[in-house]
């Protein structure tokens, strides 16, 4: 049980490195424009200080934290020349602190309030159809 916590343990703080490594690709003129957009994506999301889906909720909050963003990491790691991310992945190992990303805030607060909107008028519309 012990190894297994040390490999999950040693895999979080991977994700977290490339987190920052994805976070300094997106800022990087060597990175390619696609690399870039992936890259930013994932950092703005995964660097955010809410989440989509909030922790509180049973499995679902979660979710983000142990699929979306791995899965959204190793898809711009793919499109980030190796030589280029292995810098990237150093510059991150010596930094002290983890960014914090507006852009990510800004970005969940949109889809929550559309979902608000939506459902707003989704309600207004059934209330008016029923009353």
């Amino acid at each position: 049980m012990k190894k297994w916590l040390d490999i999950a343990k040693q895999w979080a703080r991977t994700i977290k490195r490339d987190v920052v490594a994805l976070w300094l690709a997106g800022r990087d003129e060597q990175t390619p424009l696609a690399a870039k957009l992936v890259a930013g994506m994932v950092a703005a999301y995964a660097l955010s200080p809410i989440d989509l889906i909030p922790d509180f909720i049973p499995i679902l909050g979660y979710f983000d934290d142990l699929i979306i963003v791995p899965l959204g990491v190793l898809w711009a790691v793919r499109l980030i020349p190796p030589p280029l991310m292995s810098e990237f992945r150093t510059l991150a190992a010596s930094r002290q602190q983890r960014p914090v990303t507006r852009a990510g805030l800004i970005a969940i607060m949109a889809i929550w309030l559309g979902v608000a909107l939506l459902l707003g008028a989704y309600a207004f519309k059934y209330l008016n159809r029923v009353g």
